[in-house]
Parts: structure tokens; sequence; C-alpha cells
């Protein structure tokens, strides 16, 4: 991938998370990164092509740090769902920490037909279905429902940081996913 495309991405990301999709135009988009209309659109057919790398790459960029934190410092599968919001709430407290782009992106596409809402959806199932692997390697019986109540609590938590830093509700949440957690381990050892 070219460095140019590279800046461009980074820094549409950036802008879109600090300002809003629908508020960053494509000129605001080339003045930061420095460049013109006619290279973004080499790299980018159109700016709704890029949201979607956007999102597609700031997805992937968080997957990929939560799952290398919870593969280096939790072994045991029960390990890794207990420790799943520890490692968020270091995400969210991060001083670069500027939001989960599929929260705020089906905020600002509420349209269900649009490509970006549809994206936004897709990676809120993801994450999900991410949390029912962990879940179901944790031998928890009912993987999914736990995972859907997870879910809510880090989107409802992701949220509440994204609109007031330091609100510490990512840290009510992890008491709360413990609480789920630790029900749900019960639950299915008494199974």
């Amino acid at each position: 991938m070219s460095l140019l495309r590279e800046k461009i991405l980074a820094t549409a990301t950036t802008l879109f998370q600090t300002q809003g999709i629908n508020s960053t135009g494509v000129d605001n988009i080339v003045e930061v990164a420095g460049t013109t209309k006619m290279t973004l659109y080499k790299y980018f057919l159109s700016k709704e092509l890029l949201i979607l790398e956007v999102l597609t790459q700031s997805h992937e960029n968080f997957q990929n740090w939560l799952n290398d934190k919870l593969n280096s410092q939790a072994k045991k599968p029960s390990d890794k769902i207990q420790k799943l919001f520890e490692f968020i709430e270091v995400w969210v407290s991060a001083p670069d920490f500027i939001g989960m782009g599929f929260i705020k992106a089906s905020a600002e596409f509420p349209n269900e037909d649009n490509p970006v809402h549809q994206l936004s959806s897709e990676q809120s199932r993801q994450f999900r279905q991410y949390i029912t692997s962990l879940a179901a390697e944790a031998n928890i019986e009912d993987a999914q429902g736990l995972a859907l109540q997870l879910s809510l609590l880090f989107e409802g938590a992701v949220q509440a940081e994204q609109m007031k830093r330091g609100s510490g509700a990512m840290s009510y949440a992890k008491k709360a996913a413990k609480i789920l957690i630790d029900g749900a381990q019960k639950k299915s050892a008494n199974a």
C-alpha cells in the first residue's frame, strides 16, 4: 500500500472520528493530508468507499490489538473471557482513544440500506460473534446469550466514553461483565 494512500486513510480516520463523517468533506481531507482530490479519488473512487475502508481498517486494527492482548496475557479460554473487558478498559482509557468507528458510523448513517450502515451492523455482529467464540471456548453453555449481553455492555460503555471521556462507564461495564461471566460459568459448571 502506498504511503500517500496510507496518509489519506489515516487523515480520514482521524477526521471522521473527531469531526464526524458527514461533517468532514473531501476538501478537508485532502487539505489536512496535503494532497489533491485527484489523488484521493485515484485511491478511493468515492467518499463512501473511503468511509468503508476507514471502518474496515479501524475494526481490523482494534480486533488485532484485542486478539494480541488476549492471546499474550491469557492462556486459558476462561481467562480470555474474564480479561476481555479489562483490555477494553485499557483501550478506552488510552489518550489516543477516539471511539469505535462502527458505533459512530451507524448513528450517522441510520438507513439500513446504506452500505456504511450495513458494514457497521456487520462489524457489530462480528464482534458479538468473536465474544461468542470466546465464551464457547470457555465452555459457557449459553455462549450466544452471554455474547449479546457483553456486546450490549461494550457498545453502551464505548458510546458513553465517546460522549464524555472519563465517564467511568467502562469501569462499571467491566464490573457488570464480570458478574455476567461468573454467573454464566457457574451455570455451565452446574449443568
